[in-house]
C-alpha cells in the first residue's frame, strides 16, 4: 500500500471519532465591534401570527407537536417570514430543505418545520422575535455538528454566512462570526504568532465548540475553550440584542461559557488568543503487531509530559485495510524541545510514516487529517479515572471490529486546575479521555453499538460517567456533564431566561 492510499485510509478511519469530539451545539454570531458602530435600523413590522398561548416551561426535554391544523397555521406564518428576512426560509415542501436541515452526522435525522439561514445578526434578531410570538423553538447549529435529533417541529437556524473574522493582535482577541470554522480562525491568527484553543477539526465552527466547552490541543495549557471568552452578544428570548460580560451580566456570562446553547442565540463571541511562534507535531503510524510497544510509550510519556504536549493515541481498524496504531502529537513549543520529549518514540522500530516537524497554526487541522464530507458514524465518548497496564490489557484483549478507531485523549493539567473565573465546564479531574467510533451504516449499525457497550462495560472500573458537554452524543442528557449544584443552577438561568423555551440547545439542560 502506497503512503498516499495509507494516509487516505487513516484519514477515513479516524475523521469519525475526531471531528466528534470537536464537534458541538453551534451557536450563532454576529459582526466586528472594530467597525463605526452602525445606526439602528428602523424595526420592521413583525409578520403577522396566530394567537397562540406560549408552552409551559418544560421539567424534561420537550419538542413541539403539531396537529394538521396547526401544521398549516405554522406553514402560513413561515410563509410569511420569508419577506421579512433577508436570508433563505425553506420549508419541507421547497427545494433544497432536505440538505438545508442535514446534519454532519449522517445517522441523524432533522426533521424540523423549517430551516432559516440568516443573513446577517438582524436576521437573527428577527427570527427570535418571531419565534417568541409564534409559540415556537429555534435551534441553531451553523454547520450541524453535535447533532442529536432531538428537533421534531423546530426552527433550524443556519448561520454559515455570518462568516467575519477579526484578530485584533495587540489584544490577543479574536472576534468571529457564526459561520467562522477553527480553520479560518487559525488561518488568520498564525500568521500573527497566535493561536485559539481549537480542537483537531479545522471544519468545526468557533462558537459551538467554545460555548459548550471545547477540549483540544492546547487544553492541557489553558483550560477550555470556554474560559477563554471575553465577551458575548446575543439575541435573548423576547428578540432583543444585547452585550454580555462578567461585569454585565454574570451568571449569563458564566451558563454560556459551557452549558451550551439553551440561553440565548449568541451573534457574536470574542476571545482570547495565545503566543504560538512554533508549534511542533504531526503524527506517526505503526503496523498493528507495535500496538503493545506503542501504548507503553504512550503510558511513560503522558505521565511526565509538560502542560505544553498533548499526545493521543488510536487504534485502527479502517475497512479493508490491516490494524494500525497511530501518534498524534501537538507541542507548544520550539522544535527541539519537542523532539526531546518525545525521544521515548524513537524507540519503537518499524514505523510506516512519521510526519513529526514544525506545524504552522494554520496547520494544526493536518495533524489528523480529518476528509471534509460528512459521514454516517455512531460514537461514544467516556472519561477515564486512570491509565494504567491493566486498563491497556482490557483495551487490547479483544480485537476492535466493527469499530474502526478506539482513540485516548491524555487530559489532565490546567483542564483540572480552572481559574477562578471559569464557566459552566468547571474542572475535569479525569486524566484521559476514551473515544470510541465506528461506521452507522444500515448494516453495521446494530453491531457497532454493541461493540461501543461491550467496550464500555469491560473498562467499567475505569469510567468515571462524566463526560465534556461536547462529547454528548445522540441518547446522552447534559445531567452526564456536570455536578448536580451545577445543572441546578443552569435550570435556574434557563427558566428565568427562557422561560417560554424559545431555545433549545441539543442536549437541553431541562433534559
Amino acid at each position: 500500500m502506497s503512503l498516499e492510499k495509507l494516509n487516505t485510509v487513516l484519514a477515513a478511519a479516524v475523521v469519525l471519532f475526531t471531528l466528534y469530539l470537536g464537534s458541538s451545539f453551534v451557536l450563532p454570531l454576529g459582526t466586528s465591534s472594530a467597525r463605526p458602530a452602525r445606526r439602528a435600523r428602523p424595526r420592521r413590522p413583525p409578520p403577522r401570527c396566530p394567537p397562540r398561548s406560549p408552552p409551559d416551561v418544560p421539567a424534561a426535554r420537550d419538542s413541539f407537536a403539531f396537529s394538521d391544523d396547526s401544521i398549516r397555521e405554522t406553514t402560513m406564518t413561515l410563509n410569511d417570514l420569508r419577506g421579512v428576512l433577508k436570508g433563505r426560509v425553506l420549508l419541507p415542501d421547497h427545494d433544497g430543505f432536505e440538505q438545508a436541515a442535514t446534519p454532519w452526522n449522517l445517522t441523524v435525522r432533522q426533521p424540523v418545520a423549517a430551516v432559516v439561514e440568516a443573513a446577517d445578526a438582524d436576521d437573527v434578531a428577527a427570527l427570535v422575535g418571531y419565534a417568541r410570538r409564534a409559540g415556537m423553538t429555534v435551534a441553531a447549529q451553523p454547520s450541524g455538528h453535535g447533532a442529536s435529533g432531538e428537533v421534531e417541529g423546530l426552527i433550524l437556524l443556519r448561520t454559515g454566512l455570518l462568516d467575519e473574522v477579526e484578530v485584533r493582535a495587540d489584544e490577543r482577541v479574536v472576534r468571529v462570526g457564526a459561520g467562522v470554522k477553527w480553520g479560518e480562525l487559525l488561518a488568520a491568527a498564525g500568521p500573527l504568532g497566535l493561536t485559539g484553543l481549537s480542537g483537531s477539526a479545522p471544519g468545526v465552527g468557533v462558537t459551538g465548540y467554545t460555548l459548550g466547552g471545547g477540549v483540544g490541543w492546547f487544553s492541557r495549557k489553558y483550560g477550555f475553550a470556554s474560559d477563554s471568552v471575553r465577551a458575548i452578544d446575543i439575541v435573548d428570548a423576547d428578540g432583543e440584542p444585547g452585550r454580555v460580560t462578567a461585569e454585565s451580566d454574570p451568571e449569563l456570562f458564566w451558563a454560556l461559557r459551557g452549558g451550551g446553547g439553551d440561553f440565548a442565540v449568541v451573534t457574536a463571541l470574542e476571545l482570547d488568543l495565545y503566543p504560538a511562534p512554533v508549534l511542533y507535531g504531526g503524527r506517526v503510524i505503526w503496523p498493528g503487531h507495535r500496538t503493545r510497544e506503542v501504548y507503553d510509550a504512550f503510558l511513560e510519556i503522558t505521565a511526565e509530559a509538560p502542560r505544553e504536549l498533548s499526545v493521543w493515541i488510536n487504534r485502527l481498524q479502517p475497512p479493508g485495510a490491516p490494524p494500525m496504531m497511530t501518534l498524534d502529537l501537538a507541542y507548544l513549543g520550539e522544535a527541539a524541545q519537542g523532539q526531546d520529549l518525545l525521544t521515548r518514540i524513537d524507540k519503537i522500530g518499524g514505523a510506516i510514516s512519521d510526519s513529526r516537524g514544525v506545524v504552522p497554526v494554520a496547520d494544526l487541522g493536518g495533524i489528523t487529517a480529518e476528509p471534509t464530507d460528512p459521514v454516517p458514524s455512531i460514537a461514544r465518548a467516556e472519561l477515564l479515572t486512570g491509565l494504567d497496564a491493566d486498563a491497556v490489557d482490557l483495551l487490547l484483549a479483544k480485537p476492535i471490529e466493527p469499530l474502526i478507531n478506539v482513540q485516548i485523549r491524555h487530559l489532565g493539567g490546567a483542564l483540572a486546575e480552572p481559574g477562578g473565573g471559569a464557566g459552566a465546564s468547571g474542572a475535569v479531574a479525569e486524566p484521559y479521555l476514551l473515544g470510541l467510533v465506528g461506521l452507522g451504516l444500515p448494516h453495521t449499525a446494530d453491531a457497532t453499538r454493541a461493540k461501543l457497550s461491550e467496550v464500555a462495560a469491560d473498562l467499567e472500573p475505569y469510567i468515571s460517567g462524566h463526560k465534556p458537554y461536547t462529547l454528548l452524543s445522540p441518547g446522552d442528557t447534559a445531567a452526564k456533564s456536570f455536578s448536580g449544584s451545577t445543572l441546578a443552577r443552569l435550570r435556574e438561568i434557563k427558566r428565568a431566561r427562557d422561560p417560554h423555551n424559545v431555545f433549545r440547545a441539543n442536549y437541553p439542560v431541562l433534559g
